[in-house]
């Protein structure tokens, strides 16, 4: 008898801030003192250290302001790879037990792969590593041949950004320093040809 494998849903990078400050208490709530998880890969005190920095700037960013918005979509992107890598580790040890799985907080992806439309790509991360350039980072899609990405500043409509392959690094160009850009991708592949356009994350270019 073949042993049925789980993943862990990644869909929590996609929840509204204050939702995700919630799943955020959840997880470390769940995996204190959870013997399934003896070692978590991102220790709890550093989790809750990211979940604080981010809560302060989600306060901070309620004012208003350029700034504060971008320094709030920083400390969002940081909490959510601690969480990606905290979904890992929770699958690597309960892959196969869905009861454990969920004991941690985080929910089970579903099952069900029958002409089943692409995972919308989660923006994990968004850097400024060179002027008038972003560096994007996606948490990958299952059965993703490539990605699209857009832009939008101000008030217009998105502009188409390329299609890229790795999603990991994925560099916009061409970009205004000073200018804040809200930010969308899609996967592209699977059966259904694309996924649905992820939440704008907004950040600045340098």
């Amino acid at each position: 008898m073949s042993t049925k494998n789980y993943r862990v849903a990644l869909d929590f990078a996609r929840l509204p801030d204050t939702q995700l400050d919630e799943f955020t208490s959840n997880i470390v709530a769940c995996l204190t003192g959870n013997a399934g998880f003896p070692a978590p890969a991102v220790p709890l005190a550093d989790l809750t250290a990211a979940q604080t920095a981010f809560e302060d700037a989600l306060t901070a960013a309620a004012q208003g302001g350029v700034q504060l918005t971008a320094v709030k979509n920083e400390m969002r992107s940081a909490l959510v790879l601690l969480l990606c890598k905290e979904a890992a580790y929770v699958q690597s040890l309960a892959g196969q037990s869905l009861p454990v799985l969920l004991s941690s907080g985080f929910n089970a992806a579903s099952t069900n792969r029958s002409r089943q439309q692409l995972d919308i790509p989660a923006i994990v991360s968004i850097t400024n590593e060179m002027n008038t350039q972003l560096t994007v980072s996606l948490q990958p899609v299952t059965n993703a041949r490539s990605y699209e990405a857009q832009v939008k500043n101000g008030t217009g409509g998105y502009v188409p950004s390329g299609t890229f392959t790795p999603a990991r690094r994925i560099v916009l160009t061409g970009l205004t320093p000073g200018a804040t850009y809200s930010v969308q991708a899609r996967a592209v592949g699977g059966v259904t040809g694309y996924s649905d356009w992820s939440d704008p994350v907004s950040h600045m270019a340098m």
